[in-house]
């Protein structure tokens, strides 16, 4: 027996003796206690709820980002000795408030991150702290069926039919990555099996120029090649070019390529236009091509009687994605992926293996359905957000949103600005005539530079856009907090910065 090993009463080996077993009775060095826990969640309630509070009090956004200083703060973080967690988590949310920006803060008019609702807020603590692992549904059944509560809701409002299937993911670049693999397996027998090789051609799908280019790295990583996405030039509105695509489509088949998948976008990230999502759906069906739906960002309108229309044809469509981690105000991150073929989403991600548990005849287990496999408890946040708002208090937002969209860009006209895209969502591009005059190059410096100069006077953040090659100022409402006289600050910012900046 080796020195310093004792043997056991049941005859196994233990380390130190006997006495080395009231040790492994006591609690292991990261187990602070309950009391301990508590105090320290509620340090960090005290934290997030100050910080909610004093958001719109200071800069959306700091003048520099401040990287030196920052990894100097973490350099002084060798993790060689512990520090009291209290101080570390005051640490932390100062540096995050010094260093970032603040898109909580009511005129953060940038991209689609929402300040979340404090249901949403809770549920991530709750989904934390509980921990439920949602890759088998006998581990978890009542956080599977929360998830599937809520993806049938969504389902249902957005008009697919009752067995639609789905799953929760990280975000909307997952849910179309599923929506690829789906769409292959639906089109090409031998895909799952054999992989692209099976295939006698180059498979190739169509997306709007103005769609989120997340497609370039799906279709790197599915070993599709960046050269299979189409992506089909849009009109004046917009939205994509029904006539060139027919065009494209007509020459991948004479070249023998196999078209098989075909998007359309609702509410595209520059500018908010929605796709011809009818006609796009009469073609796929007429070309054989899975219709996908990317509505990450305006997918949340069907929770509105008044605005679902905008979302005319999405009921026809073979999957569609929406993120909750936009406009129904969900924490990061909440994406969700939905199709009415849910035999093929079970034959795209089809595995089994001994360690995990037997199939459960209630509902299919989530890692057979998704990219993921352990995962996080995403969708408690969105239904307990949906749950106290009710889907009237989220339709009287997303309404009252758009009319916030149509005040900004009432204001912007006033002064002189020249709206240059056309949505009814409100996101609202303007360019100035005058620096438009001068040239795309000269255009888009000044445009810039206004830009940057709002940023660093801290009371708005906006950002610069090109629509279909012009340069334009871009700003979206986002944010539940946000009020009239919020978008009355951002424009005044923003006449201020083009009264700055010569030509």
């Amino acid at each position: 027996m080796a020195e310093g090993v004792a043997e056991r009463a049941d005859g196994s080996d233990a380390p130190g003796g006997s006495d080395a077993l009231g040790g492994l009775d006591g609690p292991g060095p990261l187990d602070v206690g309950a009391e301990a826990g508590a105090g320290l969640l509620a340090e960090a309630v005290g934290l997030v709820v100050r910080h909610a509070e004093a958001v719109a009090e200071g800069p959306v956004a700091p003048a520099e980002p401040g990287t030196d200083r920052i990894r100097e703060w973490l350099a002084g973080h060798d993790f060689a000795a512990p520090r009291p967690a209290g101080e570390l988590l005051a640490e932390v949310t100062a540096a995050l408030r010094r260093w970032g920006v603040h898109a909580t803060h009511p005129r953060y008019l940038g991209l689609f991150v929402p300040t979340p609702t404090w249901s949403g807020v809770a549920g991530e603590l709750v989904a934390a702290g509980v921990n439920p692992q949602l890759a088998a549904y006998g581990h978890a059944p009542a956080a599977v069926e929360i998830e599937r509560h809520v993806l049938r809701f969504l389902a249902a409002r957005l008009g697919l039919p009752p067995d639609a299937d789905g799953s929760f993911t990280t975000g909307g670049a997952e849910a179309n990555l599923t929506a690829v693999v789906v769409a292959l397996t639906r089109r090409f027998p031998g895909y799952p099996d054999d992989g692209l090789t099976a295939l006698p051609g180059q498979p190739v799908l169509y997306a709007s120029a103005e769609s989120h280019l997340a497609w370039l790295k799906i279709a790197h990583t599915t070993g599709l090649g960046r050269r299979a996405v189409r992506l089909v030039p849009v009109d004046a509105a917009g939205r994509l070019d029904v006539a060139r695509l027919r065009a494209l489509h007509d020459a991948d088949v004479a070249a023998g390529r196999l078209p098989f998948l075909l998007v359309g976008t609702a509410g595209t990230t520059g500018g908010g236009a929605v796709d011809p999502l009818p006609e796009l759906a009469r073609l796929a069906a007429g070309w054989g091509l899975h219709f996908h739906v990317d509505a990450a960002w305006a997918g949340a309108l069907a929770l509105s009687d008044r605005l679902r229309p905008l979302l005319a044809g999405v009921e026809r469509a073979d999957s569609v994605t929406v993120d909750a981690h936009k406009w129904l105000s969900a924490p990061m991150g909440a994406g969700v992926f939905l199709t009415p073929h849910p035999a093929a989403l079970a034959d795209s991600f089809r595995v089994a293996t001994a360690y995990m548990p037997p199939d459960s005849a209630a509902a299919p287990d989530p890692y057979r359905s998704g990219v993921q496999w352990s995962r996080r408890f995403a969708g408690l946040k969105v239904f307990l957000a949906l749950a106290a708002a009710g889907r009237d208090g989220f339709a009287r937002q997303l309404e009252r949103d758009t009319e916030l969209g149509g005040l900004l860009a009432r204001r912007l006209a006033a002064g002189g600005w020249r709206r240059v895209n056309d949505t009814a969502l409100p996101v609202v591009c303007v360019a100035d005539p005058g620096a438009e005059a001068r040239g795309a190059e000269r255009s888009g410096a000044w445009h810039a530079a206004v830009v940057a100069h709002v940023v660093r006077g801290g009371r708005a953040w906006i950002s610069t856009v090109r629509l279909d090659g012009r340069p334009a100022i871009r700003l979206c409402v986002t944010s539940h907090r946000t009020r009239a006289a919020d978008i009355d600050t951002a424009v005044a910012a923003l006449d201020e910065a083009r009264a700055a900046t010569p030509y």
